[in-house]
Parts: structure tokens; sequence; C-alpha cells
């Protein structure tokens, strides 16, 4: 089993779309018993929140569905438990690396598996209009198809 957890600042937009989308691709690749998914944020801000209405709005005019998924807090513990936790920035990345007491192996940009976005950085839609949060998912695919060659590269899925 390889384990994801995709990471934001709120847990309510960018995170929350990853795992949405990146649930959905697994789901299609037929490895749901092989590849688990999860988000969360650096920040206690949204805790049993829904994703954002925006947020769930883009994705589900992409087929796919977030109404399911709900705000948490990434804890210390998450390092030990998730084989990939993905930074959507460069400010989640060094929350992230504070959280785990150092830089852990398993800590990763989420656009360093995209391939066609010269970006570095999944930008934070919310205080935006709709076609950021277009954009975020745009960056989301790209980087979701990245990842997962990656995992089964690595993980001979």
């Amino acid at each position: 089993m390889v384990n994801v957890l995709f990471v934001c600042m709120g847990n309510i937009c960018r995170s929350p779309s990853a795992e949405g989308y990146f649930r959905h691709i697994v789901e299609k690749a037929g490895l749901t018993e092989q590849i688990k998914t999860d988000s969360a944020g650096t920040h206690a801000y949204h805790i049993g929140s829904p994703p954002d209405t925006r947020a769930q709005a883009s994705a589900s005019k992409r087929g796919i569905d977030l109404s399911d998924l709900r705000g948490r807090k990434v804890e210390n513990k998450d390092f030990k438990s998730f084989d990939y936790v993905i930074a959507m920035d460069n400010s989640n990345h060094a929350d992230l690396q504070d959280v785990a007491n150092g830089n852990p192996d398993n800590l990763f940009m989420f656009l360093k598996f995209a391939e066609n976005f010269s970006e570095n950085e999944v930008p934070d839609p919310y205080y935006g209009g709709d076609q950021g949060f277009e954009h975020v998912l745009d960056l989301i695919e790209d980087a979701s198809l990245g990842l997962l060659n990656d995992i089964r590269e690595k993980h001979d899925i």
C-alpha cells in the first residue's frame, strides 16, 4: 500500500482538490487497493469543514466529487503514515519541515511531478476568482499524472 497526503494551508482549496483528482485517476487506473489518498492543512482554520464551494464547483465540472472530504490539520505522525507528503507551495513545505522536525525523505513539492508547467508552486486561489480554481486544477491534473507515474515506477505497481 502506498499512502499519499496532499497538504496546503487550510485544507479547503488546493489539497482537497489534489486529493479528489488524484483519487479519481487512481480509481480509473484500478489501483484503489494499492494507493490511498488523504489531505490536510498546515493550519487549523478549517478543521471539519468541506472544501470551498468554488473548489467543489471547479472539480465537479471535471467529473470530480469533493463533497465527502473534510479539513484536518497535518500532524507529525503523518510523516510515518504516508509514503508521500506533498506540499502545494514553498511556505507549506517550510511549515511541513517544522512539523516533521527536519527534512524527511517523503516530503515533496507537488509541481516537482508536473511535466507541462514551469511553475514551482500551486498558487492559493482562495482570494481570487473562479479562474484561479481552474488554473489550480490544470496544475493538479498535470502533477497528478506525474506523481502516479512516479509511484508506479518506485513501487512496482
